[in-house]
């Protein structure tokens, strides 16, 4: 679907399932994709936690897949943007649930609007989030080679080899083809937001609502042993490991992060 956020397009899924606007017993889902991806990277996931009856939304952040508007230069900025894309849904609040660059727009976003958050799970997440500099260098002069790199080190070894995604689908290629769509430019912008946001332990000591920290064992790109800091300062945390993957769960083991998912919700409608 589609809806104008902030005065520009906005291209939001819904796990194929038809929109009702308003609040209804439980809270939607707001799943938020990572640098360089779109809301096509929760695809599997968005239809799984979708056909177990949770209303869902993904959007594609502004300037990424079909959404209009420049992409936005801070994960703050990000941040802000997110009670506009709810009231704009007509949603009040919202699990906040984020992917990589999407961990810190939902930490972010939970830590200055909380009114809007009623829950917060965080994926393939590390706070700080640096970026090597060649890698900012060549997202601009060449990204599709950070894209491939990207790609390599966000799936295991495994995946990687026997192609992954069911029958007929090559799951790498999931991964290298949203990326590859990204409007020039985005690439840099993501990396370098995710590079310069420098105070998440401090918007994660604000955050009063349940969180989940969920991990991949064998992720490269924001591996498990950065965490201990944040879930040191964080007020109800839940941390939990899919075994076997890598940083692109949602591609690699979207059913563990379908479950993973469900069974925190619990969690939030207790709070």
């Amino acid at each position: 679907m589609e809806l104008v956020v902030a005065g520009h397009r906005c291209h939001l899924g819904t796990g194929g399932q038809p929109w009702q606007r308003g609040d209804s017993h439980s809270p939607p889902l707001l799943l938020i994709h990572g640098a360089a991806n779109d809301g096509d990277a929760w695809q599997r996931v968005a239809a799984g936690l979708a056909a177990a009856g949770c209303r869902v939304l993904a959007p594609d952040l502004p300037g990424h897949g079909r959404s209009g508007g420049p992409p936005l230069a801070s994960i703050e900025a990000l941040a802000d943007w997110l009670p506009a894309l709810l009231d704009a849904a007509g949603v009040e609040r919202a699990v906040l649930v984020g992917h990589s660059m999407g961990s810190l727009i939902a930490l972010e976003g939970a830590a200055r609007h909380p009114q809007h958050c009623s829950g917060l799970a965080l994926l393939g997440t590390s706070v700080p989030m640096p970026v090597a500099d060649a890698l900012l260098g060549r997202a601009a002069s060449a990204p599709d080679s950070v894209y491939r790199l990207m790609t390599e080190y966000s799936l295991t070894p495994r995946f990687q080899l026997h192609g992954g995604g069911g029958h007929g689908i090559w799951g790498p290629g999931v991964n290298l083809a949203i990326m590859r769509r990204s409007p020039h430019g985005v690439l840099a912008i993501d990396l370098a937001n995710c590079n310069d946001y420098a105070h998440g332990l401090a918007a994660a000591a604000r955050v009063r609502c349940p969180t989940l920290l969920l991990a991949a064992r064998r992720d490269r790109m924001t591996p498990r042993r950065n965490l201990p800091p944040l879930q040191a300062v964080l007020h109800q945390v839940r941390y939990v490991e899919i075994a076997d993957c890598g940083h692109a769960m949602m591609n690699e083991a979207p059913q563990a992060v379908i479950d993973e998912l469900l069974s925190f919700l619990p969690f939030v409608s207790a709070a």
